[in-house]
């Protein structure tokens, strides 16, 4: 990889669906080794989105996603699995970028011993609670700083630009808000969840 730079606390107190298109190649840090590159994602908006878990305001389930840009918000989902989303915007705003979809780079025999059901290495960060498996991702990295890299998360730039027309599509997994094409991926790539 090229130089690395942490995303700064203003990358992040934007619009989500900008952020969102942003972070497509960017890559997921794990202090052990582990990174991945930002393949997929999803823009949720807040009061202004019912398919946001923000949409009915501040709850102890969903407070990280009204604190500081730039934090991790992690749930847990289904009560199967956990997810995780970039915090954006201004305080108490309650935005944020789902993580949808990383292709592996670095650290995949580790991924591969936290998702031992995986068959294949494209599958093992393909959809939001694939990629928190293999990164071991769970309730205690809620809050995390992806910016000052507590809990040993980052998301940086190495210099590989985000692509310049990512396909955009209506999200996935809701049913609300479901027309809003807030969901957008890198075109071809064979990581993301779903076509």
């Amino acid at each position: 990889m090229n130089t690395r730079v942490v995303l700064d606390r203003e990358f992040y107190r934007r619009d989500p669906r900008k952020v969102a298109k942003e972070l497509l190649n960017k890559v997921l840090l794990r202090a052990d080794g582990r990174s991945g590159r930002i393949v997929e994602v999803e823009a949720y908006c807040g009061a202004k989105d019912a398919a946001a878990h923000a949409y009915r305001g501040k709850t102890m389930r969903n407070a990280t996603m009204f604190g500081p840009a730039g934090h991790l918000y992690v749930y847990f989902s289904y009560g199967m699995h956990w997810c995780c989303n970039a915090v954006c915007g201004d305080v108490d705003e309650g935005v944020g970028v789902l993580l949808r979809g990383l292709a592996p780079l670095t650290g995949l025999d580790v991924m591969r011993a936290a998702r031992v059901a995986c068959q294949r290495d494209r599958d093992l960060c393909r959809g939001p609670a694939r990629l928190c498996q293999a990164f071991g991702i769970n309730g205690t990295y809620d809050g995390a700083d992806l910016v000052a890299g507590s809990n040993g998360l980052t998301i940086v730039d190495d210099g590989t630009p985000a692509p310049a027309r990512p396909v955009a599509t209506s999200r996935v997994g809701i049913s609300h808000a479901t027309g809003k094409p807030w969901r957008w991926y890198v075109p071809g790539d064979p990581h993301i969840s779903r076509r």
